[in-house]
């Protein structure tokens, strides 16, 4: 050993990158270390930094948690805007890796060791977080924040469709143990290669025969072998991490108990991830939100190979919506507009009670088919239902913000906070206040819009005031959709005209039949002018933007 690097006739381990807990390691463990790296195999490695985590106890697994943190400055993954989160993170982060089982563990360590000294921070961050289904859904989630350096986010982005660690003989094996003779019954032929992966799940491609006899292509998502129990120790984490953080309140500058709440209901979207019969019953139902909505398109289930550890449906050809007319800003900003309609406006103002709402809208879920101008929402694994008055509250609350009504929008956030257990009159002063103290500060000549409004709810959250969880879950497909947004058109498509937009074009239609989920009194509280014309505006933008196109394409 020198410098600590380990040398074989093959290979070179740097353990320099494991020197802050050499330390905690007795002589017998670094031997039985030492000869693993030079003679042993990769599972006498493993076993090795096993039989030392198993042999050091909780005393050591705290340096693990520190190097862990140590590895993956703070600093790089919370964002200087973001800094007064960024003890709670390290906490966080320690607290995990510090607590995760010695096999799963012992891997990770071992990989640090096997990548090449010198390797960035943000990719020894992928691999720390790879077989961790729990924290990669998480990582997806963040690689769309706007605010991080752009080397985390292209490193995080890789989660959305550059996961490997499944194998094809793997898939295949379940696919033929769970169907058995339904393959040689719809005479399925499978392809031989994973065509993609997800954090839970595999995707394979087949052909099926149907009832009609004529053949069709699919795809089947099949849970990964190794996932029911990462997954169950990763929910775990989760939930004991939160009773942690709640516990070192004294530690961070805000309001801990809410955050203790929002990693339980983090927990329970996560379950849905393995919970396959619950998607195939959303794949039923989602078609029936978008049967009016003209370039919205969902996958169909494909019931009859279907099983509670696989999901067959209808292949759909597209690529992703990041990638899409790259060439053509005219036709980004109707995908932007799209993904807008999509994601939010046409659930938003759904008729139905409750509405289903795409709950994981990151770019590797969101496929273009460029030929016939459609946008294809896969993977209906984390969708949330929000009910009829959850979302007029929550329709108001925009219509408000865009018109700069601070009491609009405070007796909206008033509402939003009201469905579910009664809270204290504090919270009602805090609402108040942070309402005025966001218009007070807002720039006289910037419009505020829905993105602004769900900031608003996040410093109201975090000083205390409890919102109900489907809110939690539409504000983070606002704050994912804002980034994939970001990377399709950078600027100039906002969210709030595009909604406004939605709203009035079905309500002009139907003769003011239609207006839900508002209320006739909500009408009555909204000034139509005002509202009209950012969204007159926005017509014409658009029927310019359209003349140009079919004066490109004649």
């Amino acid at each position: 050993m020198k410098g600590g690097a380990v040398v074989s006739p093959s290979t070179l381990f740097d353990l320099s990158v494991v020197e802050p807990l050499l330390g905690g390691i007795g002589p017998a463990e670094m031997g039985a270390i030492m000869h693993a790296f030079t003679r042993g195999s990769p599972a006498d490695r493993i076993a090795a930094v096993e039989a030392a985590l198993h042999a050091g106890g909780t005393s050591w697994r705290k340096d693990v948690g520190h190097w862990v943190a140590g590895l993956v400055p703070v600093e790089l993954l919370v964002p200087e805007i973001y800094r007064h989160w960024r003890p709670l993170v390290e906490d966080a982060m320690q607290f995990v890796f510090a607590r995760l089982s010695d096999r799963r563990l012992a891997a990770k360590i071992v990989e640090q060791i096997e990548l090449p000294r010198g390797t960035a921070s943000e990719v020894r961050l992928l691999r720390l977080i790879s077989r961790m289904p729990g924290l990669q859904k998480i990582g997806q989630v963040v690689a769309r924040n706007r605010s991080l350096a752009p080397s985390l986010r292209v490193a995080l982005s890789e989660l959305e469709n550059g996961l490997s660690d499944a194998t094809a003989d793997e898939i295949r094996a379940i696919l033929v143990d769970r169907l058995g003779p339904l393959l040689e019954t719809h005479a399925v032929e499978i392809q031989p290669a994973i065509f993609r992966e997800g954090t839970a799940s595999a995707i394979v491609r087949f052909t099926w025969r149907r009832p009609d006899g004529d053949r069709e292509r699919g795809v089947f998502k099949v849970l990964k072998p190794y996932v029911p129990a990462c997954f169950a120790e990763d929910l775990t984490l989760v939930e004991h991490l939160g009773e942690y953080l709640a516990s070192r309140h004294r530690r961070y500058d805000f309001a801990i108990h809410d955050v203790r709440e929002m990693l339980g209901e983090v927990r329970l979207l996560l379950e849905h991830e393995l919970d396959f019969p619950r998607e195939q019953a959303t794949l039923l139902a989602a078609p029936r939100t978008f049967r009016a909505s003209i370039g919205i398109r969902v996958p169909r289930l494909i019931e009859p190979l279907s099983t509670p550890e696989i999901t067959a449906m209808t292949e759909e050809d597209g690529v992703k919506v990041t990638d899409a007319f790259p060439r053509s800003p005219i036709r980004r900003d109707r995908i932007a507009e799209q993904l807008i309609e999509a994601l939010i406006a046409v659930p938003l103002f759904s008729r139905e009670d409750p509405a289903t709402f795409h709950a994981d809208p990151h770019a590797g879920n969101l496929l273009y088919d460029q030929p016939n101008r459609e946008l294809i929402l896969i993977d209906w694994a984390l969708a949330e239902s929000m009910s009829l008055e959850l979302r007029r509250h929550l329709v108001m609350l925009c219509l408000m913000m865009i018109l700069r009504r601070p009491e609009g929008v405070r007796q909206a956030i008033h509402a939003l906070s009201q469905v579910g257990p009664r809270r204290p009159q504090a919270h009602e002063e805090v609402i108040d206040r942070y309402v005025a103290r966001f218009f007070d500060e807002f720039p006289a000549d910037r419009s505020p819009g829905v993105l602004d409004a769900m900031l608003l709810m996040d410093d109201i959250a975090l000083a205390g005031v409890h919102f109900p969880a489907p809110l939690f879950i539409f504000r983070k497909i606002v704050f994912t959709l804002d980034g994939v947004l970001h990377d399709v058109v950078q600027e100039g498509v906002r969210i709030d005209l595009v909604i406004a937009r939605e709203f009035l074009t079905r309500y002009i239609a139907s003769l003011g039949v239609f207006h839900a989920p508002l209320g006739v009194k909500d009408l009555a509280n909204v000034e139509w002018n005002a509202l009209l014309y950012p969204a007159r505006s926005l017509g014409r933008t658009l029927r310019g933007n359209e003349k140009a196109g079919a004066t490109v394409r004649a």
